[in-house]
């Protein structure tokens, strides 16, 4: 029972935020690339601008973030944030007013 517990503080998801200019064809392309190589990665898509990806371990989530990073743009603000699966499983999300009434696991709600 308390690996259990521990396990929660020990997997790691990483999110990607990002707002890219997308007013040119070439920022289009730009922006495009961007979000097709995190996705190559294991990222999915959260909503239409945030990225996670499941890891087991804070070294495995070193190595995502770090990949990350050799792939930002010129432009653009990105921001990476790295939280425990405990952190993550507190996340309450909602679908207009209403709270989704059965908690699934992000994986659950058809992002990869």
């Amino acid at each position: 029972m308390r690996t259990d517990r521990l396990n929660a503080y020990r997997i790691m998801w990483v999110m990607v935020f990002f707002d890219l200019p997308t007013e040119t064809a070439s920022e289009r392309k730009v922006a495009s690339k961007f979000r097709k190589l995190i996705m190559a990665d294991g990222f999915g898509m959260f909503q239409f601008s945030i990225y996670l990806r499941h890891c087991p371990s804070r070294e495995n989530a070193d190595v995502h973030t770090k990949r990350v990073k050799k792939l930002l743009p010129e432009k653009g603000h990105i921001g990476i944030l790295t939280i425990t699966d405990k952190q993550f499983g507190d996340m309450e999300i909602f679908y207009g007013k209403k709270m989704k009434e059965a908690q699934q696991p992000v994986q659950q709600l058809q992002m990869f």
